[in-house]
């Protein structure tokens, strides 16, 4: 018989881009994301939170905000009832100084997401996959709505993909019972423990509808930058290609960023700007919103 108290818990999902790919922090081995008990000597959860990342992996924490709160009945495989309280942290990627800690592309949880280079080499596999169990659906109505759920979160209709719905195509793909947390140990993408892939599924779809509005993505720039850096950047957390006219045009119009004087050599060949986050676009801008382009190139 398990208990019915419920046990609080504290999550980190610890994000950086490193060479134009998005990575997050994980514990053992990859299989969790770091976390541990909200305890009465925590003076509050954010301090909480930071003492368990300094425990596990040594990394400082620089930018966080609290993501989700999750609560469901049945979250954990001990069957204890755990309500964790999630936090998104962004910065640039240091070495985890932890044995089992360390970086992982979240590409690797998650294959079906990054839409780069085109349709992922898993795609026909997963809507394959996903309409045979469409299919088993117990009347016709069912399957019928089964598949419009599919063909919304996948976009194969009319509206397309959609990169912030990461967090509802894992669910279904869940729910399908198609991924190691549903209990298919040959399930798409590389699994984790409890419910933390949901939970970075979460946090990739904030992230990225937050950088649409919101500077956030300056967290995860070095001091100095090229605005092909930058772009780069988004890219590789939208997933997607955007088109380099309008996203420079649209630097331009945001007054987000500033040259520093300097250049810098990409490639080897002809120097490109270097530019700078303007801080004080924050003050400019308290209330009013920073958008970047997210169009395909």
């Amino acid at each position: 018989m398990t208990s019915d108290i419920a046990h609080t818990e504290l999550i980190a999902v610890l994000v950086a881009v490193t060479l134009e790919e998005p990575r997050v922090m994980t514990i053992s081995q990859g299989s969790a994301l770091p976390s541990g008990p909200f305890e009465t000597g925590h003076r509050s959860l954010q301090s909480g939170l930071r003492a368990w990342v300094q425990a596990q992996t040594m990394l400082p924490l620089g930018y966080l905000e609290q993501l989700y709160t999750f609560a469901d009945r049945d979250r954990h495989p001990d069957g204890q009832r755990t309500i964790s309280i999630s936090y998104l942290g962004l910065g640039r990627e240091n070495p985890a100084a932890q044995g089992g800690a360390g970086w992982r592309g979240w590409y690797d949880y998650f294959p079906w997401e990054d839409h780069r280079q085109g349709e992922p080499a898993c795609f026909d596999a997963i809507i394959k996959a996903l309409k045979n169990w469409a299919n088993t659906a117990d009347d016709a109505e069912q399957a019928s709505y089964r598949h419009r759920r599919i063909a919304f979160a996948f976009g194969l209709d009319e509206g397309g993909w959609n990169e912030d719905l990461t967090l509802q195509r894992y669910e279904l793909l869940f729910e399908a019972g198609l991924v190691k947390e549903a209990g298919n140990e040959d399930g798409f993408g590389a699994g984790m423990f409890a419910d933390h892939r949901r939970i970075l599924a979460t946090a990739i779809a904030r992230l990225r509808a937050k950088i649409k509005y919101r500077p956030v993505v300056f967290e995860l720039m070095p001091e100095t930058f090229t605005l092909l850096q930058l772009q780069r950047t988004v890219e590789a957390l939208a997933g997607l290609r955007l088109h380099k006219q309008n996203f420079r045009r649209l630097m331009e119009q945001q007054n987000l960023v500033e040259e520093t004087g300097d250049s810098d050599s990409e490639t080897g060949g002809r120097p490109a700007k270097l530019f700078r986050f303007r801080h004080t676009i924050l003050e400019e801008r308290a209330l009013a919103g920073s958008k970047l382009p997210l169009s395909r190139g």
